[in-house]
């Protein structure tokens, strides 16, 4: 029986549970029983499938395919492939197939539009020379990563050799980690993507305030490293040390302080890792237990991540801008970066990073950063307010509608059309909930939002079907066909998306799906009808559980669902804990009944509780405080509460 001293550090004295209203609707497909079962299935339809080779694939006699990790999210499969051409990899190859929990093929999502043909593999252009090219595009070079012979098929171009090196060093903007495709026949330059991507214990946070952290110990001393991942650390960018002291207590709550910035960093980024884990079902950042680290100390007014690190620097006023949006949107850089397909493209990089800094800030619902649709109130970047707003991007500037001039403007520029698309998704037109009203830009009537958790579902399931070739264009269709098999009885989310994306001009493609079995899909101008909201609550403030003590509780309280509860209620609890056999876990709800969600066990020695139960809770009230009560009845091993989300 495993019994070991736990390394993780609950440092709330006194933790307050409340909780964060977010309004959802629809009910979520369920996950597969066997997760890994349903894995393996998934991989081995989508294999028989692609052997198959059929034409959407633009397949050659040259050419083999590598099947990379299945990812799952809500009950879909999405398996994503690379391809290589007389074994060289294949830049633009890749391609996605997804699947339902039975293995069944519900779309396909592939780069290519035209095959590749016949191409010579024998390089004209020597390595070093490419190289050579790669490291002029830089203002100054620290350092070449390699150099490698690729095949570059982008959607459009007719596919070539070429030579692709990743260079390090300073660029025109800053700080670059840029990776340049040479012509392996001409030596002219024919792509060059950046990897910088920028956004223009107890702690105790600058933004943030006192703050419950998980640090690890060693010895005597404690890190700002997360114990259970430990790719999740929080460093001084002189030097790269992670932050270390002797007391388990960090920060001054002082703005020009390293060590507290990195107090708003690290709680950021375990925050959202919960966010990720309990509403999308991806394991951490990098979607393989872990993340970046997060160095503190850039001397410039800006913040970025360039595929190994995300860097924080400080606003005019020196002060370190690690709000939950800003570090929020960085990491959301990371994880586009490692869904399929890579950082997003043809600007949409940036409005796709927002919405997952959105919603961290919305799952986090911290009073000294409110949740709302504004990217970086509270770092105050130049002294002028908000970097970006959600809801009306004209706001700062930038447009509110998409135009074909929108692929090729300033990668923050042309978040506009996508992050207004995203508002109108998440919280239509005019909401209930205090946040501010939005115009369209074509079409009439009232959008009634889905909420963000529904929406940042959308969003993600989209991403899980992204290639090498995204735009907005694609990502209309992409939103659309995850809606449809996100909620396959129903056309009302599916009906949002679409007229959300109508109203900000982004035009209909021949590959969108439609929707018919939950109703018809409207025009453009047909206000989708009106949903309930109210009726799902998330609770992510951290709650210690004493170890062999009295029981603790986590309120959420469900309001504006005026109804009684439904048969199929589900929780979805997330715990950390190094013996979840110790724990009893029960729902108390507002009349005081009590259902039990988990018994104790004395054999049950892994760690950690992260699973949705179903309860039929249909002789309850919807409405009112309801209670996650969970009690430790054995000794030795610890942990908290890190989240959870009631749906009624």
């Amino acid at each position: 029986m495993k019994r070991r001293t736990p390394l993780i550090i609950a440092l709330a004295a006194g933790t307050a549970a409340a909780g964060a209203m977010v309004a959802v609707t629809g009910p979520a497909t369920a996950a597969p029983q066997d997760p890994a079962a349903a894995a393996s299935l998934a991989a081995t339809k989508a294999d028989a499938l692609v052997a198959g080779r059929p034409a959407i694939l633009h397949a050659g006699a040259n050419e083999t395919f590598l099947r990379k990790k299945v990812i799952q999210s809500s009950g879909l499969n999405y398996v994503p492939y690379e391809r290589t051409y007389n074994g060289l990899p294949v830049r633009g190859g890749d391609f996605v197939v997804v699947t339902d929990a039975a293995g069944q093929t519900k779309a396909t999502s592939v780069a290519q539009s035209s095959p590749i043909g016949e191409l010579s593999t024998a390089a004209t252009i020597t390595s070093t020379a490419a190289a050579t090219t790669a490291r002029a595009q830089l203002k100054t070079v620290k350092d070449v990563e390699g150099t490698n012979l690729v095949v570059l098929a982008e959607e459009g171009r007719a596919a070539a050799l070429a030579w692709e090196t990743t260079v390090t060093g300073t660029g025109p903007e800053g700080a670059s980690r840029l990776t340049v495709a040479v012509d392996a026949a001409t030596g002219q330059v024919l792509r060059t993507t950046e990897h910088v991507t920028e956004a223009a214990g107890t702690g105790t946070g600058w933004i943030n305030g006192a703050v419950s952290i998980d640090t690890t110990q060693s010895g005597s001393t404690y890190l700002l490293q997360d114990p259970s991942h430990t790719t999740i650390r929080c460093q001084n960018s002189s030097g790269n040390a992670t932050f270390s002291g002797p007391d388990n207590v960090w920060g001054n709550g002082s703005g020009t302080d390293r060590e507290t910035g990195c107090v708003d960093a690290f709680y950021v980024a375990q925050k959202q890792y919960a966010m990720l884990s309990s509403w999308l079902g991806r394991n951490g950042q990098n979607g393989s237990g872990g993340a970046w680290p997060i160095r503190v100390g850039l001397n410039d007014q800006n913040a970025y991540y360039d595929g190994t690190q995300v860097q924080i620097g400080k606003n005019t006023a020196g002060q370190w801008i690690a709000s939950a949006d800003v570090v929020g949107h960085e990491l959301g850089h990371g994880i586009d970066d490692t869904t399929p397909g890579g950082i997003s493209r043809s600007g949409t990089q940036e409005f796709v990073a927002d919405t997952i800094g959105a919603a961290t800030e919305w799952f986090i619902n911290n009073p000294n950063d409110a949740p709302d649709y504004q990217v970086g109130e509270e770092v105050n970047l130049v002294g002028s307010g908000p970097i970006r707003y959600m809801y009306n991007p004209s706001l700062a500037g930038d447009s509110n509608c998409y135009s074909s001039s929108t692929p090729g403007s300033e990668v923050h520029a042309a978040a506009g059309p996508g992050n207004h698309w995203f508002y109108l998704m998440a919280e239509g037109t005019n909401p209930t909930n205090g946040q501010p009203a939005s115009t369209r830009c074509s079409g009439s009537g009232a959008i009634t939002g889905l909420g963000i958790q529904n929406a940042m579902k959308i969003m993600y399931n989209a991403m899980l079907m992204k290639t090498s070739s995204s735009s907005y264009l694609k990502y209309r269709t992409w939103t659309l066909t995850a809606a449809k098999n996100l909620f396959p009885n129903s056309c009302t989310e599916f009906n949002t998306v679409k007229t959300a994306w109508d109203s900000v001009n982004v035009p209909a493609q021949t590959a969108d799906p439609t929707c018919t079995g939950g109703g018809t899909t409207p025009p453009p101008t047909t206000t989708p009808p009106p949903t309930p909201t109210g009726c799902t609550a998330t609770n992510g403030t951290d709650v210690s559980i004493p170890d062999a003590g009295s029981a603790v509780n986590s309120n959420i309280t469900i309001s504006g669902c005026n109804r009684a509860a439904s048969a199929t209620s589900t929780i979805a609890v997330n715990i950390v804990h190094t013996y979840r056999g110790d724990l009893r876990v029960d729902l108390v709800a507002p009349d005081g009944t009590v259902y039990n969600l988990k018994a104790t066990s004395t054999s049950d020695s892994a760690d950690n509780i992260n699973t949705t139960y179903t309860k039929n809770l249909s002789s309850e009230a919807a409405q009112g405080a309801w209670k996650l009560r969970v009690q430790d009845v054995y000794s030795q091993d610890t942990g908290y509460i890190n989240s959870w989300t009631l749906t009624v």
